[in-house]
């Protein structure tokens, strides 16, 4: 695999200055890595800018789940659910690192909305809409059964329930490796370059995009054929700010979730937590290294980039905790962390935001740009080549046959191939014995990494701990360069551990500090922009 760290990022700069390009993507999220990934395997030039760090929006603040939606077939959404369900087997076989096949219960009560025999019948389909390609098919338990398998559950008015498969993911991690593979095929995508104006031929047709470097200060143009828009949530805020005319188009809805350890609420499966009124589903979610509770769904005013979770967000969802599994006796004080996100949902004049459809909306601008929002992260794949096909009707058309072929149903990379994935997890052992490391360690980096494990660890045997070499990977492989991107989006110490990682981020610091030349004093700055996220973060833990 070819780097993908800071050096990487001031040769794509260079680059971005010099040529000229078929695509000019803004957004460094999900869809947009997913359009560089699909236009560069289709042979076209590519350029990608993200304002912030990538994947810093909703992309890395989803429930973290790759599934068909169950609860969109109440509102009749068989399309979405059928496209999600197809694109969640291929993403079985493209990122089996990132994407772990989950069993999920649904408990049904005595006052559930929905009933025993009506939820059989949305099993049932949501087996046949995923063509019956899914781990396994679902189970009807009675309510001992469901005890049995779910201790912790609340009995009282229990009638018993079902288990379906879906699956969990790494979001952000599914971004960045997106984007290496673009990187692979020849896309050139940095991140801190925002956005900040456009400029267009005599023609009035897109010429350049004007950005400003968030690192140095230095502005400059990018120029290409076609730009892409996809910004998520920022898509009126961006709209407004480059486009004249621009009309309202989002509905951005608030999620919020919340972390715990796995040993404070023990479940042997997801639970969905239907709230009993209304249409609002809550998960539980166990995951290798945390439990994820969420998530909300309120409207949300303003930019994205103020969106926090508030005390009285974080009392909602301990309060269906507790409805579900009243033993655990959930506090405040029991939380890990949380984290909140906005949805880029398309307003569709729906009353509730429940309601509002997830389906992704795709359309044009003459003067040469494609704009993409709303859907749903499992189908990204599928959106980000009908995202490139819409832009080539603007294209000639022997352009248009020349870039017809989309090629993104291969392995994100070479290391992750499913049965070399398998493989080199039946070595762990060995691996470990031969590195001369604690082998609980090397399964942690062989289930993030697959096959890419062996020269991971020999690119850091000068290293000891697993989290120096998580450090060192994301420096030069996912172009991290602060330590915040770092305890956030690149490994889960912020979400996962008890203390943030707080123990371990001397030796983490000093990595970052040796590889990217930093002083003691950027070094303490970059800690204490650490420390005061956490703050943000979690404000409402002093309230």
């Amino acid at each position: 695999m070819k780097l993908f760290s800071s050096a990487t990022r001031q040769q794509n700069l260079q680059a971005l200055r010099s040529n000229h390009y078929d695509l000019v993507i803004i957004g460094g999220g999900i869809n947009g890595a997913g359009v560089a990934r699909d236009a560069a395997s289709r042979g076209m030039k590519v350029a990608l800018v993200e304002a912030s760090d990538f994947t810093s929006g909703t992309s890395s603040r989803s429930s973290k789940l790759v599934h068909g939606g169950i609860r969109y077939l109440e509102n009749r959404e068989f399309k979405l659910v059928f496209e999600a369900l197809n694109e969640r087997t291929k993403l079985f076989d493209l990122a089996p690192h990132l994407v772990h096949p989950l069993r999920f219960m649904v408990p049904i009560y005595e006052s559930s909305r929905v009933g025993m025999f009506l939820m059989g019948l949305g099993m049932w389909l949501y087996d046949a809409l995923s063509l019956f390609q899914t781990p396994e098919f679902h189970e009807r338990l009675n309510a001992n059964e469901s005890l049995a398998r779910m201790p912790v559950l609340k009995p009282d008015g229990l009638k018993g329930s079902y288990i379906y498969s879906d699956a969990y993911m790494d979001d952000d991690r599914l971004v960045l490796e997106t984007l290496r593979a673009a990187q692979e095929d020849g896309a050139v995508s940095v991140h801190y370059t925002k956005a900040i104006d456009i400029k267009y031929d005599s023609q009035n047709q897109f010429q350049a995009l004007k950005v400003q470097d968030q690192i140095s200060g230095e502005e400059f143009f990018i120029h290409g054929k076609h730009l892409i828009g996809s910004v998520g949530p920022w898509t009126d805020v961006m709209g407004f700010e480059l486009f004249k005319g621009w009309k309202k188009t989002l509905r951005t809805t608030k999620g919020i979730h919340l972390t715990l350890t796995k040993d404070r609420l023990p479940l042997q499966s997801a639970v969905v937590m239907a709230a009993e009124k209304g249409n609002r589903i809550v998960f539980g979610i166990p995951r290798h290294e945390m439990v994820i509770i969420g998530t909300t769904d309120t409207d949300f005013q303003g930019s994205p980039t103020n969106v926090d979770a508030t005390l009285e967000d974080v009392n909602y969802l301990i309060d269906i905790v507790n409805q579900y599994f009243p033993g655990a006796k959930i506090t405040q004080k029991d939380l890990v962390s949380s984290y909140a996100g906005v949805r880029p949902l398309i307003h569709d004049g729906s009353q509730s935001e429940g309601k509002t459809s997830r389906e992704h909306s795709i359309w044009q601008d003459p003067r040469g740009i494609t704009f993409v929002a709303g859907g749903k992260y499992t189908t990204y794949r599928l959106m980000a080549q009908q995202v490139v096909d819409k832009a080539l009707q603007a294209f000639s058309v022997g352009e248009q046959v020349r870039f017809v072929n989309s090629n993104t149903n291969q392995p994100l990379n070479a290391y992750v191939e499913k049965h070399r994935y398998y493989d080199i997890l039946n070595q762990v052992n060995q691996l470990a014995t031969s590195f001369e490391l604690d082998a609980q360690e090397v399964r942690w980096l062989t289930e993030r990494y697959g096959a890419e494990v062996v020269p991971i660890l020999e690119r850091t045997s000068h290293l000891t701990s697993v989290w120096e070499k998580e450090a060192h990977q994301a420096i030069h492989y996912t172009m991290c360069n602060s330590i915040v991107d770092f305890m956030t989006r690149r490994v889960p110490l912020f979400l996962a551990d008890p203390e943030h990682g707080v123990p371990y981020l001397e030796n983490i610091s000093r990595v970052f500090a040796t590889e990217l030349g930093w002083s003691e004093k950027q070094t303490q700055q970059q800690n204490q922009n650490y420390f005061d996220y956490i703050k943000k973060e979690l404000h409402w833990k002093t309230q």
